[in-house]
This record gives structure tokens, C-alpha cells and sequence, in this order.
């Protein structure tokens, strides 16, 4: 596999005294050398996601000497973020997590050159992003920017370094047709339907799962770099934490994909349905007139469908624990003529509450829109989030 880089752009790269001593143990790999960190130097990557996956990542490539990084996140560092993000920490709540990374990567390698996008990725300004970048990494965590990080990568003829998590497995992969392999739509063609497949908000996720699979994905971009080895091109590695086990799937890209098959149909970008829409429906509660109904003392009921270690950290006054899991043996203590309100972490599982309530005979039913994380944001900022 040829590197990325081209011969004149590694021939510009040059180093001082400093970044020879730093980069010393490169060197003397004869696969790596002075003309494998000239490629490093001379190379561009795009992170999109500064959080669990892009963590690790970008403080790894930092360090092996990438030249050029971009950085996409419109979010700011939360307390919640700390034990898997570790680009960021304590004095950085509430700063924008691109300015956070920025520091602690300059700090790290201050010859890096850092560009920071504050900007959510979208369908406007994905392509003109990537367009100057080598290759794009992709940290995101929900399925719209997903899709369209690979949608991007297929029109861009760029490399997509890819890896997800939920819980204690993870999973990685290069995607890039442009180097013969399959993208993302050959594994996956359509985004699962809203609210059908839960976040890591609403599952968790162990700490350190992040950073190991954000290591594979800076492994994977350095290696793709340099032209060493065999990417995870048309393979697509799965861990398991708990276990401790890696297993391997063979992709094979997809004749009949949407949009690096033969006869593509997306032939341009578009913004993907966001997974857990918050727009209100007329099953929905906002927490404004949820906290105005508890003020006022209305009569319904309240239920909280999360798991008991969830209810432990905090919970709604009044309400009632009935987790998801149980909630179709124990239906039967509420009673169906009363209004009631159920909710969850993020509003998903309490969705899904919603729909098997109706299914009992339960019309006067809603969701909170937004679950406890919008209560605890919009209502009473002393409440833990999680």
C-alpha cells in the first residue's frame, strides 16, 4: 500500500534539532525513519468529535507528529464527559471542547498546526471541510454525523477511520472506496429508524473502552500515512471489554450501495433525521409544563422507566419507579384512566414505555421530551447528570 503523502510534500518537511530528539524513537524503526515522519509532518487529519473516541486520538497523533490537525465539536466540556474524554479535565468545565483540546495538544506538540471548527458537521460545510484534509477520523457518537462523515468521505475521496462503542464493546474500521474498499452504507445502507437503537447517554459506556478503540483508529490513520501494514480496510474489528476478545468480519463493499455502488442514488449530501427528534408531539410533556403541573399539584401519575442505578443518582419528586424491563409484568399497578407521565434519561426508553402503555389501554399517557438530562438542564441545575 503506497503512503498518502506524495513524494514532494514529504521532501518539504523539514526538522529542527528539538523535534529530531522528540521524534528519535521513529527513527531508528527502519519501516518508520526520517522519510516515514517526513509523511507524518507533511499530513493532514480531520477529527470530527473531540470527545471519548477523539480523545485519545488526537493526543496520539499529536505525539507521533501529525502536522496538521482539525478539530470539529460544537460542544463544551461536562462533568459527565471527564471519565472517558481525556483531552479535557476539571478546570475545563464549560469551556468549548475544541479550545480545551487545542491546549492540552499544544502543550503535548507545540509544532502542531491545530484548526478548530466550533461547528456542528453538516450537510452546508462537511465537504468543503474534509477537502483539505488527508484523511477524516471519525469520533461521532450518533448515527446522523455518521453517516455523514462516510457520505462525505465517499463524494471527497478521502479515507474514513471509523470505530463506535456502546456499553463495553466497541468496533473499528477504515472505510474508503477510493482505496478499493467498501463505506459505512455498504454495512449499513439506512440509519436505524428514531429512538430504535440506543446512545451511549442512554446505555453508558465503560471509561476506558474509548480510549483503547480511539488508539486502534490513530494506529489505523498513521499506518495509512506511511503505507505500513494492512489497514482494516474491508474488515471490520469487534471487542469485547468484558471478555477481553477481538473477533473480525469481512466486509466486501456493496455493488448495489446508495452511494459507492455502480449506480450511486446519493450523489450529494444531505442532513440525516436525528436519531432522538426532541421536536414535542402531542405524546410529548415538556419539562416547563411538567415542573407548571407539579407546582400546581395536578393529579396524574409519574413514572421513571430507568434502571435502579439510575433512580439512585436522582430522580423526579413524586414519581414512581417501574423500570422498562418490567414494565410488562407491572403495568398492571397503574390504572389506565389516570393521566401519566413517563420518563427517562434522555426520552428513548420512555418512548418505548409510551407505546407498550397504549398497547394496555393507556390513552392519556406522555413523554417527557428530553427526560431527566432537560429537567436537570433546563429546571434545576443542582441535579447530578450522568
Amino acid at each position: 500500500m503506497p503512503p498518502l503523502i506524495s513524494e514532494a510534500r514529504r521532501a518539504a518537511a523539514s526538522f529542527s534539532e528539538a523535534e529530531a530528539m522528540r521524534y528519535a524513537r521513529h527513527f531508528i524503526l527502519p519501516e518508520v525513519g526520517r522519510e516515514g515522519q517526513r509523511c507524518l509532518k507533511a499530513a493532514s487529519i480531520l477529527l470530527v468529535g473531540a470527545g471519548g473516541l477523539g480523545s485519545p486520538a488526537a493526543l496520539h497523533l499529536a505525539a507521533a507528529g501529525i502536522g496538521r490537525l482539525g478539530l470539529v465539536d460544537p460542544d463544551r466540556v461536562d462533568a459527565s464527559n471527564l471519565h472517558r474524554q481525556v483531552l479535557h479535565g476539571t478546570r475545563d468545565l464549560g469551556r468549548p471542547k475544541v479550545q480545551s483540546a487545542a491546549d492540552r495538544l499544544r502543550d503535548l506538540n507545540p509544532d502542531l498546526q491545530l484548526d478548530l471548527h466550533e461547528v456542528r458537521l453538516s450537510a452546508e460545510n462537511a465537504v468543503g471541510m474534509i477537502a483539505s484534509y488527508d484523511l477524516v477520523l471519525d469520533g461521532t457518537d450518533n448515527f446522523p454525523t455518521r453517516y455523514l462523515v462516510n457520505d462525505a468521505c465517499v463524494l471527497g475521496k478521502k479515507p474514513n477511520v471509523y470505530a463506535a462503542i456502546f456499553r463495553f464493546e466497541g468496533q473499528a474500521s477504515v472505510f474508503a472506496p477510493i482505496l478499493g474498499g467498501p463505506c459505512y452504507r455498504c454495512l449499513f445502507p439506512e440509519p436505524p429508524p428514531p429512538g430504535s437503537v440506543p446512545s451511549c447517554a442512554e446505555g453508558g459506556v465503560l471509561g476506558v473502552l474509548p480510549g483503547l478503540l480511539g488508539t486502534i483508529q490513530a494506529t489505523e490513520a498513521i499506518k495509512l500515512i506511511l503505507g505500513l501494514g494492512a489497514p482494516l480496510l474491508g474488515r471490520l474489528l469487534l471487542y469485547d471489554a468484558l471478555a477481553m476478545r477481538f473477533r473480525e468480519m469481512i466486509l466486501r463493499r456493496n455493488p448495489d450501495c446508495p452511494i459507492c455502488g455502480a449506480r450511486p442514488t446519493i450523489t450529494q449530501l444531505m442532513n440525516q433525521p436525528d436519531a432522538c427528534p426532541s421536536a414535542p408531539t402531542a405524546d410529548t410533556i415538556t419539562v416547563e409544563e411538567l415542573k407548571r403541573r407539579l407546582d400546581a399539584q395536578e393529579d396524574f401519575d409519574l413514572v421513571d422507566v430507568r434502571e435502579p442505578s439510575e433512580w439512585a443518582i436522582a430522580h423526579l419528586p413524586r414519581a414512581r419507579h417501574i423500570p422498562l424491563g418490567e414494565l410488562a409484568k407491572r403495568w398492571g399497578e397503574l390504572d389506565p384512566e389516570r393521566a401519566l407521565v413517563v420518563y427517562c434519561k434522555m426520552g428513548m426508553r420512555s418512548g418505548k414505555a409510551l407505546q407498550l402503555l397504549k398497547q394496555h389501554g393507556f390513552h392519556r399517557v406522555r413523554n417527557l421530551e428530553g427526560g431527566l438530562d432537560a429537567w436537570a438542564t433546563r429546571m434545576d441545575p443542582k441535579m447530578p447528570r450522568y
